[in-house]
């Protein structure tokens, strides 16, 4: 599906909200776009991923506001936000291993700890962090472990997610 400035909103950030999707930034002249395309559409096909494309040459602004310096450039969103991407044509390995970890299940779900999976539950991702940055500042030997989660937390928002920066800067600062 082609997506322009006027659809991408709802056809990305809102559609993210209930399942991942992924977009394809590309050009018409841009022959690795051409190589990559077909790869990307049967990977994303076969897992049942969302695929979207988006031409940069008929949609700058989007171009812009993805930092898109270089195509093709692929990213995955999750709630609304840009969870993982990359740049150039990739093997079909390299891109099976890009939607596996895109579909992995949420971390919530692996969690024995009551009360941080009842915050994940309720999309508060805030609250969890706040109940695991307290627990590093009272026990230190619970440091590495809060740090091991937060990573994991972190990479399922995104590394440019608001809520990843504010707390990737109070975590280091509870733990060091």
């Amino acid at each position: 599906m082609d997506v322009t400035t006027e659809s991408f909103a709802r056809e990305v950030l809102e559609a993210s909200a209930g399942e991942p999707v992924v977009v394809d930034f590309w050009a018409d002249w841009c022959a690795p776009c051409k190589a990559l395309a077909p790869l990307l559409e049967a990977a994303t096909a076969a897992k049942g991923v969302k695929l979207v494309k988006v031409d940069t040459d008929a949609n700058p602004e989007l171009a812009n506001e993805f930092g898109i310096r270089g195509i093709p450039a692929v990213k995955a969103f999750r709630g609304g936000h840009v969870v993982s991407e990359f740049v150039g044509v990739q093997s079909a390995t390299t891109i099976d291993a890009f939607l596996e970890k895109l579909l992995e299940p949420p971390v919530a779900e692996s969690l024995d700890d009551a009360e941080v999976a009842a915050a994940l539950a309720a999309n508060d991702y805030e609250s969890a962090f706040r109940i695991l940055i307290e627990r590093a500042q009272q026990d230190p030997e619970q440091r590495e472990p809060v740090r091991e989660l937060m990573v994991r937390l972190f990479g399922e928002l995104g590394h440019e997610h608001p809520l990843t920066v504010q707390y990737r800067r109070k975590l280091a600062t509870a733990i060091y």
